[in-house]
């Protein structure tokens, strides 16, 4: 934490901040408010601002405090297909270009993730989950496929998370990243692309659910007399 620049120390607490419901969807991000609030100057929390507002989580406004984002459904359903196709074929290129010690970080992810899934925090054990899907990505040593999965994965960072605790689920969990694992291991592309599939195919449905109950939440009933 401490090796990192301050701005993205200081955007990695914000985005715990929404993930946590602190900062909730629409709401303001108060650059002086915030800034006393973590002890830390204007000028690293704007660029820590920025950071967030590349990844899809906030939303600048010209002479206005920027907020936390409402995406829109169709906004969502499109890059939950683009990180799908980014997902399956990072699995496919680990299979074939993934070292052996590439394999065994991945493997020690899950071991990691069952050791915890009892006890961890949901955003820590979330967090364990992502780096899993993010060091498949890094395995396919195809830099411009990992960039892309890493965009995506932010920018559906808190919808995923959402959804991710209402079907914490240890045997669905473990059970998946196991048999991708395996597949890994195998070096069998079909066999990884069907794992993963099986994993993520429900994500669109679960985090597109989250995301229309948030605008449900959010859009303003009018009353008749």
């Amino acid at each position: 934490m401490t090796e990192n620049p301050l701005s993205e120390q200081i955007a990695n607490q914000l985005r715990r901040n929404i993930l946590r419901g602190k900062l909730a969807p629409g709401a303001s991000i108060k650059e002086r408010d915030n800034a006393t609030e973590m002890g830390v100057s204007r000028t690293p929390l704007r660029e820590a601002v920025r950071i967030l507002a590349k990844e899809g989580l906030v939303d600048l406004r010209p002479a206005r405090s920027p907020i936390v984002s409402i995406p829109s459904i169709k906004q969502v359903s499109d890059e939950v297909e683009v990180l799908l196709a980014v997902e399956k074929l990072s699995g496919e290129l680990a299979c074939q270009r993934a070292t052996d010690k590439d394999i065994t970080e991945i493997s020690k992810i899950v071991d990691v993730m069952a050791e915890r899934f009892d006890s961890a925090d949901p955003l820590d054990l979330f967090e364990i989950d992502m780096s899993f899907h993010s060091a498949i990505a890094r395995a396919s040593h195809n830099a411009p496929l990992a960039e892309i999965h890493r965009t995506f994965l932010a920018r559906l960072w808190r919808s995923r998370f959402l959804a991710a605790v209402k079907r914490r689920n240890r045997e669905r969990v473990i059970t998946h990243h196991c048999q991708i694992v395996a597949a890994l291991r195998a070096r069998d592309p079909d066999a990884i692309r069907t794992a993963i599939g099986v994993h993520l195919d429900n994500l669109g449905e679960d985090i597109i659910g989250v995301i229309r109950q948030e605008l449900e939440a959010n859009t303003p009933t009018t009353g008749t007399d």
